[in-house]
């Protein structure tokens, strides 16, 4: 449990890092113009164009399944730990059979 409780306070650090260079990002002049002052753009508005919108969708999408991926794993090993371990034990001798075989 230790493992999730580490991985979700990273996941928090990312998502705070993210949200702090965004709002830098956003209020940082775009252009050398627009820091002379010729050309103010609205402050706080995004500049993202549809695919940088889309991709962003996209990842908070991903960062969602992992997440879940995450506390679904954790809720199937405090159910079954023993399985749990015999399963990856396995898992790692088939790896480690398969690339060793080189």
């Amino acid at each position: 449990m230790t493992r999730d409780t580490v991985l979700s306070r990273e996941l928090k650090a990312l998502q705070e890092e993210l949200a702090a260079s965004r709002r830098q990002h956003l209020s940082a002049p775009a252009d050398p113009t627009s820091a002379s002052g010729r050309t103010a753009a609205p402050a706080g508005q995004p500049k993202d164009t549809p695919d940088e919108q889309e991709l962003g969708g996209e990842l908070r999408e991903f960062v969602d399944e992992i997440k879940q991926f995450v506390e679904d794993a954790e809720k199937n090993v405090a159910a079954h730990p023993i399985t749990s371990v015999i399963g990856a034990m396995v898992v790692g001798i088939l790896i480690g059979r398969l690339l060793g075989r080189r």
